[in-house]
């Protein structure tokens, strides 16, 4: 018969009339919304710092799948790793009007495509224009625990914006003005910093 494992390793301790129950604090989970994101090595013309720390309220869509090789034989089918594919980053920012987050964000998107001209920038072209590029070199988003002390990150490399969707202006609800931005990136790294191996 089989055992729980958390019933065994992680239950509460209580002996009667010593105290109230220990409860094991091993699979608390972190709450989602403590992180900060971080764009390290922005193209020059994006703002006046090539690393930019900015408020963001949701992040969404960091992944990287593996597409399957499928090997027919005769009865059976089998399975090898093929290629790797990135997801859609989408970040939602708040905040936008007091650090210039939205011009900002806007220039970024600019950086690749200008929507007045109707052109992709010379940045944009493979292996970037004289030695530029229009990708920043690392984004990272930082978990921090209940003393919002940094504790694990995850990382994405050859970030560059894709969609800039300005939020609904909606003067009947209470809420900070949002927007919307999705990220393309090409790969991508999560560790602890207690284990960052």
């Amino acid at each position: 018969m089989a055992t729980s494992y958390y019933k065994s390793k992680y239950d509460r301790q209580f002996t009667p009339g010593q105290g109230l129950p220990t409860i094991s604090t091993e699979l608390d989970s972190v709450r989602a919304y403590q992180f900060e994101i971080h764009f390290i090595g922005l193209p020059d013309d994006v703002t006046n710092s090539t690393d930019l720390t900015l408020a963001a309220t949701k992040v969404t869509g960091i992944e990287m799948g593996n597409e399957a090789i499928v090997v027919n034989r005769v009865n059976d089918k089998v399975h090898y790793p093929g290629r790797n594919t990135p997801g859609d980053m989408v970040v939602t920012f708040d905040n936008l009007y007091l650090r210039e987050t939205a011009s900002d964000l806007w220039r970024y998107f600019k950086n690749t495509y200008d929507p007045i001209t109707g052109e992709m920038t010379k940045n944009s072209q493979p292996g970037g224009g004289a030695g530029k590029t229009f990708k920043a070199d690392k984004v990272e988003i930082v978990m921090l625990d209940n003393t919002m002390t940094p504790h694990s990150t995850v990382e994405v490399y050859g970030v560059y914006p894709s969609k800039w969707s300005a939020a609904e202006f909606n003067y009947s609800t209470n809420d900070f003005h949002k927007l919307d931005v999705t990220f393309k990136y090409d790969f991508m790294n999560s560790y602890n910093y207690a284990n960052p191996g």
